[in-house]
């Protein structure tokens, strides 16, 4: 069975980064920072929604299955019954920090870091409300758990995937492994929500494909969404630093 369970992971991780490679485009080293790159979506909304959806169907067809009853429970007898690590309490943020520290470094990106923020948000914002919703409709009881019963789908999951989709779409053009490096941090968060013997499978798969599907969503109709104060500012500049040693802020103006 332990062998199953690996390569259940292993598949899942191949799959997942082969259907993000299809949507990257050539890096162009030309980009300056936070240089607005073409946010016209330029593929379909149906093809950004795949991976997500398909995300989304396996879970709701593992839901409940005897098959996922016995991997959470191979898993913990694997780790222990008192097992209980809390880094994915933390590496759900992972993404966002990565995010910011880039910026910081001056790591070219797509957006400006405001509309990066905005996004951001957004896609936080629409991925709790659906989470939420789901779990109060759904009503699944966490494994091991009886008197909690609001496992499905993941919460932290989907909200590690929500940012690490947004470090993916500002940063895929330009620095490629930055961009995928936030998944590292979302898949070890789903795998930790089971080791702790809180969520199934199920529910780590839909909530990794809500994430994703969110964040999709709000960059498909980012360019409709354009408003950026800073961005008025003719002949302004305001730009986070670092020399290597200290943090600061680059402030200009020209007449």
């Amino acid at each position: 069975m332990k062998n199953h369970i690996i390569l259940l992971l292993i598949c899942f991780n191949i799959s997942f980064i082969n259907a993000q490679l299809t949507n990257s485009s050539r890096i162009n080293s030309n980009y300056s920072k936070f240089q607005k790159i073409d946010n016209k979506p330029k593929k379909s909304l149906f093809k950004k929604r795949i991976l997500p959806i398909s995300l989304i169907a396996s879970g709701i067809l593992l839901s409940t299955s005897d098959f996922e009853k016995s991997l959470q429970k191979d898993l913990r007898s694997s780790v222990g019954d008192d097992f209980h690590f809390k880094i994915d309490d933390y590496t759900r943020y992972a993404p966002v920090v990565q995010l910011y520290a880039a910026d910081i470094l001056g790591v070219p990106s797509r957006n400006h870091w405001f509309d990066q923020t905005k996004n951001l948000m957004l896609s936080t914002i629409l991925t709790g409300v659906t989470t939420t919703i789901i779990k109060k409709e759904t009503y699944k009881e966490r494994p091991g758990e009886s008197t909690q019963a609001n496992s499905f789908p993941s919460g932290h999951t989907s909200i590690a995937f929500s940012s690490a989709s947004v470090l993916y779409e500002e940063f895929i053009d330009t620095k490629p492994l930055l961009a995928y490096s936030g998944y590292f941090f979302a898949i070890t968060t789903a795998g930790m929500r089971m080791l702790n013997n809180k969520h199934f499978l199920s529910d780590v798969l839909v909530g990794a494909g809500i994430g994703i599907l969110s964040t999709k969503l709000v960059y498909h109709f980012d360019h409709l969404i354009s408003w950026n104060p800073f961005k008025k500012m003719d002949g302004i500049a305001f730009t986070p630093q670092y020399d290597g040693q200290s943090l600061g802020f680059y402030f200009s103006r020209s007449f």
